[in-house]
């Protein structure tokens, strides 16, 4: 936990000023039983009231600066902890946001979101905790046992040998309870994350009727859950009666050889209760122990969790590069602002075409300007062998072909044939293991990430919608389009007409995950966010699986008029035959590659795949049509 206090530097001068308030508070606090043994011998005893009231009127005068003292501190360490908790949660999802996927796959998605939220809580507590109460504790036994001693030594002496003891007993139950409240932890990143599959797949095991298999296997988790914690807090919960247990012994001890002392005249009547007084002090700090225990532990369970994303390294290149990116925020904005002021003519064209229904019309710049591009769209793929981390399993292996800029390729292949893989290495989600992975001639290892990566336009397998409306969505594509350039990228994506036809438009508020929305739409929906970043390579990952024949149709035509090289994993022969190039991958092996022509005289399966979708059956479909 200590090497997250780096985090507190920024508001020490806060935490320096709740400590010294604390300070002022127990030093009085401190002083009082003291003040009060003086009342008791120098003023009830020989029946002097004067001394009654000024050390009564000192009593009350100290009482209201430790009352003073306190709301300082407490307003101090509420600064200082919730600044640092603020900062620890920007630079742990900071972090989180440097993994590659190699290094992200290594957490679960529920714990990252448990560590974010859960784990910095409570450590952010502790810092509290810690700045008024913690520091406290050990001060107050401390200093009880000096003033005892100052007080009566004799007495005192019986507090001074029992407090090492008790020690020795905390220090070793909070180890064992680091232990405990570990595994605690990581049950309840299992219960999270049967949640976060149970909502997300709520549609699913509603129609397959699994609600009561659901229900059994959260209560299984949530059990494990439950009995963790009830063995973390029967450890902690002895803490506090052994403690008492001790404590107790030594006031009747107190009592005992007071009574013999005062008889002796060696002790005085206030001298015996201000070590009373110091021994219930004593006991009140102890008792806080049990509750510090049980928080100091799971806070030191949660930042050993926090510390294991903060000590996550990268290991291959294009993870460092992505750190390295990350850490220059400003200057990529101005890496991406070239690339898109780069590649912005190539939609000049499209404007123009649309600009009669369109007021804002076009820009009138030629979209054949690819000189000035940061990245032209070329790709080729050297020999590259490729395999996911910590997996001796192949995905791809000895995968050549070259596309020119501006074409279009698809990419067909069986699930699991490495097509998904195969495109996600462009964009260096992922490193090849062996070959190259060339841009425009360039290993793309050498290329500056965020300049290659401003030039993708990437719609992924699965669609991923965000809380907004249609517009947001469309511009999270690109943060400063425009609102003629979402227009246009709606349009090319053939959900232009959709959208007007919702209750707001372009300013209609989409459902969780965009929920109020049908599978195509959300599919169009998430290639105009990857159109609107005017992409020199436009990937996509069987993105038009929901969409009907004809929307298909207009949306290649649409892609027809840009100018960027195109990838489209698919499944339908549709989409194949326009094509300048088709890869065709079967377990990680390119077995086939050329236009439609070509494949269909030397590739018996794409033959197959074919006559499958334009057979005898498919064609007697289309007649009654």
């Amino acid at each position: 936990m200590i090497k997250l206090f780096v985090h507190l530097k920024k508001y020490r001068v806060a935490a320096i000023a709740a400590l010294v308030m604390m300070l002022i508070e127990l030093t009085v606090e401190l002083a009082q039983p003291y003040l009060i043994s003086k009342i008791i011998d120098n003023g009830i005893q020989q029946g002097d009231l004067n001394v009654v009231w000024m050390w009564g009127g000192v009593l009350v005068v100290s009482a209201l600066i430790a009352f003073a003292a306190g709301i300082a501190s407490s307003f101090f360490a509420s600064h200082a902890s919730l600044g640092f908790g603020y900062d620890l949660r920007e630079k742990l999802y900071e972090k989180m946001q440097t993994f590659s996927y190699a290094v992200f796959n290594r957490f679960a998605t529920s714990s990252l979101i448990t560590r974010l939220t859960g784990d910095v809580s409570q450590v952010q507590d502790t810092i509290f905790m810690s700045l008024r109460f913690m520091t406290r504790v050990p001060l107050v036994v401390i200093g009880s046992m000096i003033m005892a001693v100052v007080v009566n030594p004799r007495l005192g002496l019986l507090l001074v040998v029992m407090i090492p003891v008790l020690l020795v007993f905390v220090i070793w139950m909070i180890k064992k309870a680091a232990l405990l409240f570990r595994n605690v932890q990581r049950r309840l990143d299992a219960v999270n994350g049967v949640i976060q599959e149970n909502l997300t797949g709520i549609r699913l095991i509603r129609v397959f009727v699994r609600m009561g298999h659901e229900i059994e296997r959260f209560a299984g988790f949530s059990g494990k859950l439950m009995k963790g914690t009830i063995s973390a807090l029967r450890l902690t919960e002895t803490t506090m009666p052994f403690m008492l247990l001790m404590m107790n012994g030594c006031i009747i001890a107190v009592l005992w050889f007071g009574r013999l002392d005062i008889a002796s005249g060696s002790a005085t009547v206030g001298e015996v209760v201000a070590v009373i007084n110091y021994l219930l002090r004593t006991i009140g700090a102890m008792s806080a122990l049990s509750w510090i225990l049980v928080t100091f532990s799971r806070a030191s369970a949660s930042a050993q969790r926090l510390n294991e994303v903060f000590e996550t390294e990268d290991t291959s290149e294009t993870e460092r590069t992505e750190q390295r990116s990350l850490a220059g925020r400003s200057g990529q904005m101005g890496h991406r602002e070239n690339a898109r002021t780069g590649v912005s003519e190539r939609w000049s064209d499209r404007a123009d075409s649309t600009s009669s229904n369109h007021p804002s019309g076009g820009s009138g710049s030629t979209r054949n300007e690819q000189n000035s591009r940061a990245v032209q769209g070329a790709v080729e793929f050297r020999n590259v062998r490729f395999s996911y981390p910590n997996s001796e399993i192949k995905v791809l292996e000895n995968i050549s072909f070259s596309a020119k800029a501006g074409e279009r390729i698809a990419i067909m292949g069986a699930t699991g044939s490495g097509k998904t893989s195969l495109v996600q290495l462009i964009p260096r989600l992922y490193t090849e293991e062996q070959g190259e992975v060339c841009i425009d001639g360039t290993n793309a290892s050498a290329l500056d990430l965020p300049t290659l990566r401003g030039s993708i336009g990437y719609v992924p397998q699965e669609v991923i919608l965000f809380t907004g409306s249609v517009r947001e969505n469309i511009a999270w594509g690109r943060e400063d389009a425009t609102m003629q350039e979402i227009v246009e990228a709606a349009r090319g994506a053939q959900i232009h007409e959709t959208i007007e036809q919702l209750p707001n438009g372009y300013d209609t508020l989409l459902g969780q995950r965009g929920v109020n929305l049908s599978g195509g739409q959300k599919q169009r929906l998430s290639i105009a966010r990857a159109l609107v970043r005017r992409p020199s390579i436009l990937i996509l990952d069987d993105s038009t699986s929901a969409l009907d024949v004809a929307t298909e149709g207009r949306l290649l035509d649409a892609l027809e008029e840009l100018s960027c090289t195109t990838f489209i994993i698919t499944q339908k022969i549709s989409s194949t035959t326009s094509a300048d190039l088709i890869l065709l991958l079967d377990d990680g092996q390119l077995i086939g590659q050329g236009k439609h022509e070509d494949l269909m005289e030397s590739s018996a399966l794409y033959r197959r795949i074919h006559e499958s979708q334009y057979g005898e059956g498919a064609q007697y479909v289309q007649s009654i049509h």
